[in-house]
């Protein structure tokens, strides 16, 4: 089965260390990442699709992708 997740958060650190732990997980990057301001928080926001390759698992609408 192919997981798909897009990563989201605050242009700061902890963005950098969401998509970091992913990667380290065995999640690969797909795409290019965003950048876009939130009007609401007058923040900048980043996002980052990752991708993975799971073995022997049916998907299941009930999974949660943070789990692989």
């Amino acid at each position: 089965m192919k997981l798909y997740r897009f990563l989201t958060g605050p242009d700061d650190a902890t963005f950098c260390h969401k998509v970091t732990a992913a990667v380290n997980k065995g999640w690969h990057l797909f795409g290019s990442p965003t950048y876009s301001f939130d009007a609401d928080s007058k923040t900048m926001r980043c996002g980052q699709a990752v991708v993975k390759d799971v073995e022997g698992v049916e998907y299941d609408p009930g999974i949660k992708l943070s789990d692989f």
